[in-house]
């Protein structure tokens, strides 16, 4: 399957690349191109209107539309993410027939919206609540650093119930759609990144939702939260796993092209060992994500092999590319060049779907428990 996806992503996605590098919008026509492929819902059963792949299948895709630009990966967690998948899990019939159709198809867009000003990653702190009354819920809070949630016709928001049971119990999730009275989109920002990757901060004031907004049971919120945190850590660390493999290309057909003092810089041995540095570390991170998915697929558990995935090959890619900066000099830093662009989205990997210091500090309570289970 490689070998064609690479071509449509050389062929019909890098122009639409450039083009967003220039005019720093994302056109409508990359949502044509992902639809018409199939790309757009493909984790969603064929039964909701997806594609019904495997999570395998849709991270080799992901790995290979970062090759060209981020907001592709982004693109196809909104159509079958975390989001999308929550509604299919756990949502009812009414919920699956109104919005994965439209999701799976890319008409509407999906939304997370969990981290607030003092919520990221401990996410058992949030304090946006929803207090019931008799014919519904109303929300006040707020939530910010949430992606796409200025585009995206539903937005799946966490907001606490019960603020004496809060994780354990006191958690709700709840469906919320576009223009509703009480949540406003205040403000939406530009990251380090590319120019069309944006967040918004959204103002929940007297929101009022009806009881079928609520997606699960009373209190489940924090589960379906918890729930897609291994596929979203995967999808990261494909994405983090092609955006390599494209510089290392970028950087090793430079060095062969660029003279310096009369010889091409592929004969400099600072250069080649960093080249070779940067390939041997992105063998080592596509072994180990390809062993952890491979487990997956295999109905087996994983344990914390997904938080390591995703800490090796954020922090992986990060030195790759800082690397590839290095190695095109002046032009690494110009905008305009791939090298360039890359570095500034790649480091946004090191901080979304849990940072690196989250992922350190499960890993080592996993082997702390580890420790005490073998001492019984």
């Amino acid at each position: 399957m490689r070998p064609h996806v690479r071509r449509f992503v050389v062929e019909r996605m890098e122009p639409i690349s450039r083009a967003m590098d220039s005019g720093g919008e994302l056109p409508q026509s990359a949502f044509e191109e992902l639809r018409n492929q199939g790309y757009l819902g493909m984790r969603l059963p064929t039964s909701e209107g997806g594609g019904g792949f495997d999570l395998s299948t849709y991270c080799l895709v992901m790995e290979e539309l970062s090759r060209s630009h981020r907001i592709y990966t982004l693109m196809l967690d909104a159509s079958s993410g975390l989001t999308p998948i929550a509604i299919s899990k756990f949502g009812t019939s009414d919920q699956k027939n109104k919005f994965l159709p439209k999701l799976s198809s890319g008409e509407w867009v999906a939304s997370f919206a969990l981290t607030e000003p003092e919520a990221g990653s401990d996410a058992a702190a949030i304090k946006t609540t929803a207090k019931k009354d008799d014919a519904g819920w109303v929300l006040n809070g707020v939530k910010h650093y949430i992606s796409w949630a200025h585009r995206a016709q539903v937005i799946l928001v966490i907001a606490l119930t019960d603020p004496i049971k809060k994780a354990k119990g006191g958690i709700s999730a709840f469906l919320v759609e576009k223009n509703t009275p009480g949540m406003n989109i205040v403000r939406v920002d530009k990251t380090i990144g590319s120019d069309a990757i944006e967040l918004a901060e959204i103002h929940f004031t007297d929101c009022f939702i009806a009881n079928d907004a609520m997606i699960g049971q009373v209190g489940e919120g924090f589960g379906i939260a918890m729930s897609s945190l291994t596929a979203g850590r995967m999808g990261v660390s494909a994405a983090c796993l092609g955006a390599a493999d494209r510089l290392i290309e970028l950087a090793t057909e430079h060095v062969q092209s660029r003279i310096t003092f009369g010889q091409a810089l592929s004969q400099r041995q600072a250069i080649q060992w960093m080249l070779a540095d940067s390939a041997t570390e992105l063998a080592v991170a596509r072994a180990l994500a390809y062993e952890t998915l491979r487990q997956i697929d295999a109905g087996s558990d994983p344990g914390i092999a997904p938080n390591m995935v995703k800490l090796y090959c954020s922090e992986m890619v990060g030195r790759v590319a800082d690397r590839a900066v290095q190695i095109f000099g002046g032009s690494g830093l110009i905008r305009g060049f791939n090298v360039e662009r890359f570095y500034r989205d790649v480091r946004h990997y090191r901080i979304g779907e849990g940072s690196s210091e989250i992922q350190r500090m499960l890993i080592a309570k996993d082997l702390f428990k580890s420790s005490h289970s073998s001492k019984r």
